[in-house]
């Protein structure tokens, strides 16, 4: 057996929210990849299913269901689909999210609110019942990995980012938690965030158009060529390179690794 054997996730199942597209779609594409029977889900139902179908076309095994983060009772049924489909639960990817781009006095209180409700609860949630289906005497009961995905903006201030920046923070946190207390229990569980800087993504057109709105730069590619400079690498990344990041920790070559933060931003927390 070589060292990359650990690697692999042969044999393991994942759930990957907000998998219709982006980060989240190249982390299902990219855990097939190495072995795992994936449960794609989202809110875009049409997009979510043909990335499955896409996915299984290529060789991958993946199936979709719906998910509003936000809602308990869709977590649970999300958990018990992919249980019966699949046959356990070895991973989740608490990818989904949303994002605002306004002045801190320009930001209305029920838009934080809704991004909280995605951003945090959305991650709550899933990790709650994540949790529950892995411990020892779960529906899963074989233990596993929980990445969840934050941000640079959990690290670092951000202008414009204060609800967004709020969230992802609280991402962060919450993870050292989880990751705490189920090593105490014995739960065998392991729980990472991963914190990208800008990735291009449909979601990073929306940041770029709403900061040149804002004044940032006077064109789209103003605006990038400031953001890319704040990356010490000097270029945005992909959606492989997060999805790389998030294979390594669902895997075995991360099994000493737990409430570690993960930044994948070219070096941007490091300045």
């Amino acid at each position: 057996m070589s060292d990359q054997d650990d690697f692999r996730l042969d044999g393991r199942v994942a759930l990957v929210s907000g998998a219709a597209s982006g980060i989240g779609l190249e982390c299902a594409r990219v855990l097939t990849l190495a072995g795992c029977s994936v449960m794609l889900s989202d809110l875009r139902d049409t997009e979510g299913q043909a990335a499955a179908d896409d996915i299984n076309a290529a060789g991958g095994n993946a199936a979709y269901t719906h998910l509003d983060v936000a809602q308990e009772g869709q977590w649970v049924r999300a958990i018990d689909e992919t249980l019966a489909l699949f046959g356990g639960l070895d991973v989740l990817v608490n990818n989904a999210g949303i994002e605002i781009v306004a002045p801190l006095v320009d930001t209305l209180h029920a838009d934080f609110r809704k991004v909280m409700c995605v951003n945090v609860d959305g991650v709550f949630l899933g990790c709650k019942h994540a949790v529950s289906a892995m411990r020892p005497g779960g529906k899963a009961g074989r233990g596993g990995s929980i990445v969840n995905l934050s941000s640079i903006a959990g690290k670092r201030g951000v202008s414009f980012l204060s609800a967004y920046g709020t969230s992802k923070g609280a991402v962060k946190l919450l993870t050292k938690d989880v990751a705490i207390e189920c090593a105490q229990l014995g739960y065998g569980i392991r729980c990472n965030s991963v914190h990208p800087g800008v990735v291009l993504t449909g979601m990073a057109d929306g940041f770029f158009e709403q900061h040149k709105a804002l004044g940032v730069a006077d064109t789209i590619q103003g605006v990038q060529a400031a953001f890319e400079a704040a990356h010490p690498m000097g270029h945005f990344g992909t959606t492989r390179d997060v999805a790389n990041a998030v294979r390594f920790l669902a895997s075995p070559a991360s099994a000493w690794i737990t409430g570690a933060e993960l930044s994948v931003d070219g070096g941007w927390a490091a300045r």
